[in-house]
């Protein structure tokens, strides 16, 4: 069985085609709705890479890799907003801590949702969010400036830095709270259907019972940013979505040249991505990442010209798609990354 003929993938397929594209440009305009994230939760996606003795999968990492891209290219904001969950389940399927008891269990079977705040880390020397030891637990003082699914996540994998060099992760109720205060939601270029906004921490107190994981700054980083350089799947989902619309544009013969270089960076990425030294080759894995970029841009960009004014109706799903684009440039961005999609861009000929 290929990982296309996972009942999973399947699943997120019947998602994606009866559910997530249709009502695309709504999503866009009003916000991912709690109905989109009940049927993802009911589907069974939510725990693709859980373990099955905690309700999950246990999927392959390329299973839940198809079901991103597929996902991303029917709704890209709905994906965002879910994608945040999968990283505080493999984070408890790694953890040794007694909340992985207590919580792997109903976020494996999507009893609960969980978001993330902790992209901050990576913003170090600077310390947007302090954490210091507060009896039998932590206090977290400062600015989360990015939070997506707010309203829609029950819970948030927070993390901060000590003063002595250590990240501490943990979980919050995802609500306001006394030492957590939420901004209105962002406005943003893209993706403002998924429900961002900043949190101002001020001595919020969270237990011991709540951390899954403590890890020296030292050891996170190089791991996170090995990790960072892989190519997300919603690069590949965008880009096939975008490929799509413009073969049903009539230009079939630029799309299948397209395809070609989009089946070819998928299979470098992936490769790279699967290599048991995960941190080895991140100059590779970067050079493919910024490939992958530029296949983006000149895919989306090509849906717009060959569909040509209509592509600029809000109901169209070509410019929504080249926004998504936008988001995805940026998107888990670290210094590395950065450096090296610039250098790119400015040897274009």
């Amino acid at each position: 069985m290929t990982h296309r003929d996972h009942p999973l993938v399947r699943t997120a397929q019947a998602l994606a085609d009866g559910l997530l594209a249709p009502h695309a440009a709504r999503v866009d305009e009003e916000g991912v709705p709690v109905s989109h994230l009940d049927a993802i939760r009911a589907s069974g996606l939510l725990g693709v890479s859980a373990p099955v003795e905690y309700g999950g999968a246990g999927a392959p990492d390329g299973v839940a890799r198809e079901v991103a891209e597929i996902l991303a290219g029917a709704c890209c904001s709905t994906w965002f907003v879910q994608t945040q969950h999968h990283t505080p389940v493999r984070m408890l399927a790694r953890s040794e801590l007694p909340v992985r008891e207590r919580l792997l269990g109903p976020l494996a079977t999507g009893e609960l949702l969980s978001g993330v705040a902790y992209a901050h880390v990576r913003a170090f020397p600077r310390v947007p969010v302090r954490v210091t030891r507060a009896g039998d637990g932590w206090r977290f003082d400062g600015t989360v400036p990015w939070c997506t699914g707010w309203g829609l996540n029950d819970l948030l994998l927070l993390a901060g830095v000590s003063d002595f060099g250590e990240v501490v992760f943990a979980f919050t109720e995802a609500r306001e709270q006394p030492g957590l205060s939420p901004s209105a939601p962002m406005r943003l270029a893209a993706l403002s259907a998924a429900r961002t906004v900043s949190l101002s921490l001020d001595g919020l107190w969270l237990p011991d019972t709540s951390v899954v994981r403590r890890t020296p700054r030292a050891t996170f980083a190089p791991a996170d940013l090995a990790r960072a350089a892989n190519t997300s799947p919603a690069v590949f989902g965008v880009t096939r979505a975008a490929l799509n619309l413009l073969a049903d544009a009539g230009e079939p013969e630029s799309a299948r040249v397209l395809w070609e270089r989009l089946d070819a960076l998928r299979t470098s990425a992936y490769t790279l991505a699967e290599h048991p030294a995960p941190e080895a080759h991140v100059p590779e894995r970067l050079a493919v990442k910024t490939q992958a970029f530029t296949l983006l841009r000149t895919a989306t960009t090509a849906a717009l010209v060959a569909r040509g004014g209509r592509s600029m109706s809000l109901q169209d799903p070509t410019q929504r798609l080249a926004r998504a684009a936008l988001f995805l440039h940026i998107q888990a961005q670290t210094p590395a990354s950065r450096t090296t999609h610039l250098k790119a861009l400015t040897e274009e000929q």
